[in-house]
Parts: C-alpha cells; sequence; structure tokens
C-alpha cells in the first residue's frame, strides 16, 4: 500500500486464515479516496466486495498451481467515517480492481453564500 492517507485511515485488518493479499495502492483528493488492488489472472466473477459498517472487504479466489493451498486473497481495511460506504464505486479492467469512495456530504467543503441585508 502506498502512502497512508489521513482521510481514509485505511488499515489493513488482521489476518486469521492463511490468505495472498494483493498490493493495494490508496489515493487521496479532495472528494474522497481510490483504491487499486492489482489483481492478475482473477476473473471478475471470483471478486467479492463488501461493505459493513466502516470495513471495507476484498475477498476472491485465484487458479494458482506454484501455491499449494493458498488459492484466496483477502485484504480489508478500516474506513473513517469521513467516507461514505454507501457510495463506493468499482470498476475491474486488465487484473486492476479500482474503487473510489466519495467523502460523506458532511465532511465536503462547501461554500457558504453571503446574504446582502
Amino acid at each position: 500500500m502506498t502512502e497512508q492517507t489521513n482521510v481514509a485511515k485505511a488499515t489493513e485488518a488482521h489476518r486469521s486464515e492463511e490468505v495472498l493479499t494483493p498490493p493495494v495502492d490508496v489515493i487521496e483528493d479532495a472528494s474522497g479516496i481510490t483504491l487499486f488492488a492489482d489483481l492478475p489472472g482473477v476473473p471478475k466473477d471470483k471478486v467479492t466486495l463488501q461493505v459493513e459498517d466502516n470495513t471495507l472487504t476484498i475477498e476472491g479466489a485465484m487458479d494458482l498451481e506454484a501455491l499449494e493451498g493458498v488459492s484466496r486473497f483477502r485484504r480489508v481495511f478500516t474506513l473513517s467515517k469521513e467516507l461514505d460506504g454507501e457510495k463506493v464505486t468499482a470498476d475491474f479492467n486488465q487484473g486492476v480492481l479500482k474503487l473510489r469512495i466519495p467523502k460523506a456530504a458532511h465532511a465536503q467543503p462547501r461554500k457558504i453564500d453571503i446574504r446582502v441585508s
């Protein structure tokens, strides 16, 4: 994972089973975060995404003959309350999973209009 962002506070949760942990880059901008997970050779139908409470889980299976017994992958991230887990979008293209998590409305800057009295 690249440098951890203040907004995402994406921390990897504990792992209790033997699984692979794919590399994930986290990029923050003014409106949210984008995660890029490298999953070469993994078909889209073998990837599952779940957001529950403030936890994002990326998991799935792959066919790896070289690593007997280890064919599952999993990454778990804790999302800050500044992110809107209800509006996560996902794209999968050529082995790269792209997740976009926008900031919640209360965490985004807003312009305040000045009225003339």
